[in-house]
């Protein structure tokens, strides 16, 4: 089980700055990194690093498809090609290159997808994904997942540059609630067991990590036992942690920062169904696009809080079907 920190409370640092620190760190080490940008080179903090090492940052404008495209092709030459833009642009707006010329061809590229769901704030609608990691997880290659804090974050970029093929990291760009201990070593494709429970499971990524630990202590405080599983990679997804947990508490709520249909709930359900079928609640975005406002308004108004967690926590608990 991870040891994770005391406190919930955000990160000092934002998750774009550990992006840009890293992108740095590489290039500075004699690594083949080429980071692309779709326009958002502030953003993302990228300005500095171009200005200091502009072979190695280009900024492609907002021609999201092309940006994948020249991705691809860098990476036939032997550089390490890492992508940046907004995930409503990287699943979406440029889903046919993402098939053709990333996982069709199996070329070594890694898509960087921020602005996770709500996070997405004063952009509103049109740039506020909530289906994205259901799009690209039906690629046949694809390892898609979801980073929690900038711990994770961190790790998880360094393994990126030494690792093959087609990776695309869904994250928030501002901070992040600090949930791992500082040098926590991450396994893509092996989920995180926070809290150990035995009456039901709560499995949640991204954002939504924080809330699913708020609301196994507030169940601790009404002395019921709730298991919390940080699943940030959603494929391929830990079967076996699922069918344990399931076996072990017998009731499931899933917890996302994204639609319930074909994301975290989805995937999840698919293992239910397959190896050990309980009773389960998906706590997600139900049929809506987004909106502006702050990201704790758009929590509660898509049902994205611990509160929301504990009541469907309580349906399955209670019997309600």
């Amino acid at each position: 089980m991870f040891n994770v920190v005391t406190q919930l409370e955000n990160d000092g640092i934002e998750m774009r700055k550990v992006y840009a620190g890293m992108m740095r760190q590489q290039i500075e080490a004699g690594k083949p990194v080429i980071a692309l940008e779709a326009d958002l080179m502030s953003s993302m903090a990228m300005d500095g690093v171009h200005k200091d090492h502009p072979q190695h940052v280009i900024n492609c404008g907002i021609m999201e498809a092309n940006v994948i495209g020249v991705s691809a092709g860098l990476s036939l030459t032997g550089r390490i090609p890492f992508v940046h833009t907004f995930s409503a642009f990287a699943s979406r707006r440029c889903f046919d290159q993402l098939f053709m010329s990333l996982d069709y061809q199996r070329n070594n590229v890694k898509v960087i997808a921020s602005d996770a769901g709500v996070s997405a704030c004063h952009n509103g609608g049109t740039h506020m994904s909530f289906e994205d990691m259901g799009i690209v997880r039906g690629l046949a290659h694809s390892v898609v997942l979801e980073v929690t804090d900038a711990t994770m974050f961190q790790d998880i970029l360094q393994q990126l540059v030494e690792l093959q093929g087609f990776y695309w990291v869904r994250t928030i760009r501002k901070q992040a609630t600090r949930i791992y201990q500082d040098g926590s070593r991450f396994t893509i494709g092996k989920a995180n067991l926070l809290r150990d429970g035995s009456e039901i499971t709560l499995i949640a990524n991204g954002i939504m990590v924080a809330e699913a630990l708020k609301a196994a202590r507030a169940l601790e405080q009404q002395g019921i036992s709730a298991a919390v599983i940080d699943m940030f990679t959603l494929k391929p997804i830990d079967r076996d942690i699922i069918k344990t947990y399931a076996a072990k508490t017998g009731k499931i709520v899933t917890c996302e920062n994204h639609s319930i249909h074909n994301g975290l709930g989805s995937a999840v359900a698919e293992v239910l169904v397959e190896e050990c079928p309980v009773p389960m609640r998906r706590v997600g975005v139900k049929e809506r696009y987004g909106q502006v406002g702050t990201q704790a308004f758009l929590q509660q108004e898509y049902g994205l809080t611990a509160d929301h967690i504990l009541q469907a926590a309580h349906q399955l608990l209670n019997g309600v079907t």
